[in-house]
C-alpha cells in the first residue's frame, strides 16, 4: 500500500486559520459508512444524526503551553516539550532546525532559566525525531502556564493568541498532557453536552496524552513501513466497565476524535472481549485492513493529505468512501485540519 494513495489536492484557502466565531458553530458532514451516503448539516445537529443505543467516548486530555522559546547565540530557538523525564528537570523535545542543535548547546529562556542538550537519556528514549534537554529546575505545567505557548499545529501560520488558549482546549479537558489538541472535541458546547444529556445519550471519557505518535507525517512511501511513536493513554475502571456492558448489550461505541479510537482499539483485549485498564502506552498505526474490535462510529475533523490519520479514517469507512466525502467538503467549501469543520462517519 502507497502512501501517496492517500494524497489529495487541497486549496489552501480551506485550511481554517481560526476557530469559528463561536465554539459548535461548525459544519458537520454525515457519511454512512454502509451506503456512501452524505449529508451536509450544522455540528448543532449532532445529537439528532446519533444512535440512541450508542455510547460516546471522549478524550479528555489537556493540551500544555508546550511551544517554548529560548535563546543561544543571539538566536531565538522554538522548542516543542513532547515529555517530562527525570521528574521534569529533562524534557523529551522537538527543535526547529534541529541539525545545528548539538549535545553540549546551553540555552536560556526569557525568565533565566537555562537547559542543555544532552544525549538520550537511554537507548529505549533514543529517537531520531527527538533532542532532549536538561534544565536547571524542575519545569512543570504552571512553568509552562507562565512562559510556553499554546502548540498551535505548523499548517496554522500564525502565532498563537489568548483566544487560542481557550479554543484550542475542549471545554471536557481534565488531565493535562497534549502537545496538540484532540480536535474533533473542540466543536463541543456545554449546550450541546446538556442536549446529549437530555436525550439520554451516555457518554465516558479516555484520556490520551496527544504526542509525536498522532500528528508526525508519515515518510515512508510504503504504508507498511511507517512506524509509529509510542503515546501514553489511561483509562478508569469507571470507563473499562462501561464501555464493556456497552459493547456486551450490543450498543454503537462511538469515538469522539481518531484519538479515542487509538485508545479503545489499543485496549481492547479480543481473546476476554474486555477492555484493559489502567495506565498503558500504544504505537497503534491504523490503515486500511484494520480489523475495529470496539469502534462502532466516529466524530472526527478532516485530515491533512498522506497522513496516519487520513488512514486511520480511510480504515474505518473505506478509502473510497473518505476519499469521495473529501472532495464532497472541498466542493462545499468545508474548513479542513484543527480549526475545520467535523465529519461524523456512522
Amino acid at each position: 500500500m502507497l502512501t501517496k494513495d492517500f494524497d489529495f489536492e487541497l486549496p489552501k484557502e480551506l485550511i481554517a486559520q481560526h476557530p469559528s466565531a463561536e465554539r459548535g458553530n461548525d459544519r458537520l458532514l454525515v457519511l454512512n459508512r454502509a451506503t456512501g451516503a452524505l449529508t451536509d448539516a450544522l455540528f448543532s445537529d449532532l445529537p439528532g444524526f446519533l444512535p440512541s443505543d450508542c455510547l460516546m467516548v471522549f478524550n479528555n486530555t489537556k493540551v500544555r503551553h508546550a511551544r517554548v522559546y529560548a535563546h543561544a547565540g543571539g538566536a531565538e530557538i522554538e522548542f516543542l516539550l513532547i515529555e517530562p523525564l527525570d521528574e521534569g528537570f529533562v524534557w523529551k523535545t522537538l527543535v526547529k532546525r534541529a541539525k545545528r542543535q548539538r549535545e553540549g548547546k546551553e540555552y536560556t529562556f526569557p525568565d533565566g532559566t537555562c537547559a542543555v542538550l544532552i544525549p538520550p537519556p537511554s537507548l529505549d528514549a533514543a529517537d531520531a525525531d527527538c533532542k532532549y534537554l536538561r534544565f536547571n529546575r524542575c519545569i512543570d505545567d504552571r512553568w509552562l502556564e507562565a512562559n510556553g505557548h499554546i502548540p498551535l499545529p505548523p499548517y496554522i501560520k500564525r502565532g498563537d493568541t489568548d483566544e487560542d488558549a481557550a479554543r484550542y482546549q475542549t471545554v471536557y479537558a481534565k488531565n493535562t498532557g497534549s502537545v496538540a489538541a484532540p480536535t474533533a472535541g473542540l466543536h463541543f458546547t456545554d449546550e450541546i453536552l446538556r442536549e446529549l444529556d437530555e436525550r439520554h445519550i451516555p457518554r465516558t471519557a479516555v484520556t490520551l496524552h496527544v504526542g509525536l505518535g498522532t500528528f508526525l507525517p508519515v515518510r515512508t512511501d510504503v504504508v507498511e513501513d511507517h512506524s509509529m511513536h509510542t503515546e501514553k493513554f489511561f483509562i478508569s475502571d469507571d470507563t473499562a466497565h462501561t464501555v464493556d456492558a456497552a459493547h456486551r448489550n450490543g450498543k454503537t461505541v462511538l469515538a469522539v476524535g481518531t484519538t479515542s479510537v487509538r485508545t479503545l482499539e489499543s485496549a481492547w483485549d479480543v481473546e476476554t472481549q474486555h477492555l484493559r485498564r489502567g495506565a498503558q502506552s500504544t504505537n497503534i498505526f491504523i490503515y486500511p485492513g484494520f480489523t475495529f474490535g470496539l469502534t462502532g462510529a466516529l466524530l472526527t475533523n478532516f485530515h491533512t493529505p498522506q497522513s496516519s490519520l487520513v488512514m486511520l479514517v480511510s480504515a474505518f469507512a473505506g478509502r473510497e468512501n473518505i476519499f469521495a466525502a473529501y472532495h464532497h467538503a472541498i466542493e462545499k467549501k468545508y474548513r479542513f485540519f484543527s480549526y475545520g469543520d467535523a465529519m461524523l462517519i456512522l
